[in-house]
């Protein structure tokens, strides 16, 4: 992905924890602050979602978007695509991707890349995607290390 941002978290449990939260969509307006509802529309024949509709909420940003999902065999690799341009998305890509390292714990890393439907300076958007990443990852560790996975 062309002019993406990346982050990493190390989270105090194993990968299958980790992407056993990821993967559990229903859950997602438990634990992050902006996602209001999320839909599962299609799954792959081995239960995983593949096309997801979010609606979120950040206070300045608002919509509601579907991702098209897509998994490595193992789970070490989530990653998705906008399905189609939303209100205020052209585009958005993401990743994450686990790394066990090896004492029980896991680095998680994400990747993502959006342009929105508005113009905006680089510098902006990246410092916008930052700031997703970073409370994405930090309310992901809280809830697997709470254990209340689903």
């Amino acid at each position: 992905m062309a002019d993406s941002s990346t982050q990493s978290i190390v989270i105090a449990a194993p990968v299958a924890q980790v992407a056993e939260v990821i993967c559990d969509f229903a859950s997602y307006p438990e634990w992050t602050e902006a996602v209001r509802t999320v839909e599962v529309l299609e799954e792959y024949e081995d239960g995983y979602a593949s096309r997801v509709r979010f609606v979120v909420d950040a206070g300045v940003l608002a919509d509601d978007y579907t991702l098209v999902y897509s998994y490595a065999e193992d789970l070490s690799r989530i990653e998705w695509e906008l399905a189609a341009p939303s209100r205020t998305q052209r585009r958005q890509n993401g990743s994450y991707d686990l790394a066990d390292n090896g004492d029980g714990s896991c680095t998680v890393t994400y990747t993502l890349e959006v342009e929105l439907a508005i113009a905006t300076l680089g510098m902006f958007r990246r410092k916008a995607e930052k700031m997703i990443m970073d409370t994405a990852l930090k309310q992901l560790k809280r809830r697997v290390e709470a254990g209340e996975a689903g």
